[in-house]
């Protein structure tokens, strides 16, 4: 059959732009009762800033939902127009994601639906798909003292964090957050509304743990909790290496470590400008952290500068930046930035002395404020590691490293050119290497990732599955953004 749609392209007459569509989605929104913001004001100026101000792009229209059936009205009125909708939750995207990456976008913003309730019996957590990290923490300690595995920043939407990891400070001990979810409650793409767990719609929630935001939009998770203990140590230890040789040293002891870390130690090696620190959480005391750093402090000279025993909120007071924990609407941070991120298994000596040389020679030329996060993610006793690696669709489990690569401007514009050291440093660990002994981490993603290169890194061999679950839930596509699952063909 044939189609005008060449003839019309090459006229400029092709599709319209979604932003000529903008009347008529706000008309279908507010007729289905669906809370909107206005353009152009407080609201829609607060929701529409990127926590990455180098990614600023401008949605169709922000849907601000409160009921799980605002959320459905709003994905059908930009399923019924031919526009792509995105779920924004704590708007922590590096990528600015929930913006939908590009312009022309319908935001569905999460953030005005925040409830959190535990069920003391059967230490279920029901959590709304707005909720902030710092909140949800908050509120499972004052309800009953519990929690679960997730990451550090206050602000940070469960929903994306979740749905395609949650790594943080507990992970070697307690796992992912994603490892924690029991059940959720998603609006699919022609908006029906649907619950899935192991026993039910079991592949879809397969999916979404690990690329849910290409899924649909989940409006309530249901975590599985644990007691928290008692006294948890949280610390930093500096390393001086002033010398490539002699941080060629120190990487080497830390991967030797890695392999075997304790399962009570929680860390990371932090490499940044000024500085170089040890650093991380131990479920116990000061003592027992002593005891178990010894090994590794011995080789690489490491002062253990801070060492503190505290409660649960503690630590995640600390690592959360001092911050005010409940945090909900409104909220805003901002930073001016390029990320990017890495998996590698254990290094062999050529690419330790590339990783430190490379470090050395071109990373410290960078003037800006940079830092590379090196996680020990998944050592023998890593609690990543006990679910079988096709449990879910997060596809780096037997990966002992995690690096995450940050590149920041305290005021102005970010360079043009400035990606190219943290984006050659990571390149400089892969060259050589088969693209199945790597990855990268969606929830630290590099914008400059084509969509290819994107779903293969990220996915890397549960792609294909994802793929044909994407076509099912999704065949159109609606759930799009420049780096997520597409459908099978």
């Amino acid at each position: 059959m044939l189609t005008l749609a060449p003839f019309l392209a090459l006229l400029g007459l092709a599709t319209a732009s979604p932003f000529d569509k903008a009347t008529t989605l706000s008309d279908c929104l507010v007729s289905s009762g669906v809370p909107i913001n206005t353009p152009g004001s407080a609201d829609w100026k607060l929701d529409a800033a990127p926590f990455n101000l180098r990614l600023n792009f401008t949605p169709v229209a922000i849907a601000v939902p409160t009921t799980p059936k605002h959320v459905q009205d709003a994905v059908a009125c930009a399923a019924q127009l031919g526009i792509k909708a995105n779920a924004k939750c704590g708007g922590h995207s590096y990528a600015s994601f929930g913006l939908g990456g590009e312009d022309g976008h319908l935001t569905i913003e999460m953030d005005r639906m925040n409830k959190v309730a535990l069920d003391n019996t059967t230490g279920i957590a029901t959590v709304e798909g707005g909720s902030r990290l710092g909140h949800v923490a908050y509120e499972l300690y004052q309800q009953g003292k519990r929690g679960f595995s997730h990451g550090t920043c206050p602000g940070v939407g469960v929903g994306g964090h979740a749905l395609h990891g949650g790594y943080g400070v507990s992970s070697n001990t307690k796992g992912l957050a994603l490892d924690w979810m029991v059940g959720a409650t998603i609006v699919l793409a022609n908006s029906t509304i649907v619950n899935a767990s192991t026993t039910e719609n079991s592949d879809l929630f397969w999916a979404i743990r690990g690329a849910g935001s290409s899924m649909g939009v989940v409006t309530e998770f249901r975590f599985n909790t644990f007691e928290v203990p008692e006294k948890v140590t949280y610390f930093v230890a500096p390393v001086q290496w002033p010398t490539e040789a002699r941080a060629l040293v120190g990487v080497r002891a830390v991967q030797e470590f890695a392999k075997t870390m304790p399962r009570e130690l929680n860390m990371r090696l932090f490499i940044a400008k000024r500085f170089i620190n040890l650093e991380g959480l131990y479920y116990g005391d000061k003592a027992g952290l002593q005891a178990a750093l010894a090994p590794l402090q011995k080789i690489t000279n490491a002062t253990l500068a801070v060492a503190t025993t505290g409660g649960w909120l503690d630590q995640i007071k600390h690592f959360g930046g001092g911050i005010n924990l409940d945090q909900g609407h409104p909220y805003s941070q901002h930073e001016t930035f390029y990320s990017t991120s890495l998996y590698t298994k254990a290094l062999s000596e050529t690419k330790l002395q590339e990783f430190v040389s490379y470090w050395f020679q071109q990373a410290k030329t960078n003037p800006r404020d940079w830092y590379v996060h090196i996680d020990l993610h998944g050592s023998d006793n890593s609690a990543v590691r006990e679910p079988a690696e096709d449990s879910t669709s997060y596809a780096h489990r037997d990966y002992l490293f995690m690096y995450l690569f940050y590149d920041r401007v305290d005021k102005g514009l970010y360079p043009a050119d400035g990606h190219a050291i943290m984006q050659n440093f990571a390149r400089n660990l892969t060259q050589g290497l088969d693209k199945k002994e790597w990855g990268m981490y969606i929830n630290y993603p590099d914008s400059r990732l084509d969509q290819e290169s994107a779903q293969a890194y990220y996915w890397g061999k549960n792609l294909a599955r994802l793929q044909t679950i994407k076509k099912a839930v999704d065949p159109n596509n609606v759930f799009h953004y420049p780096q997520g699952v597409l459908p099978a063909a």
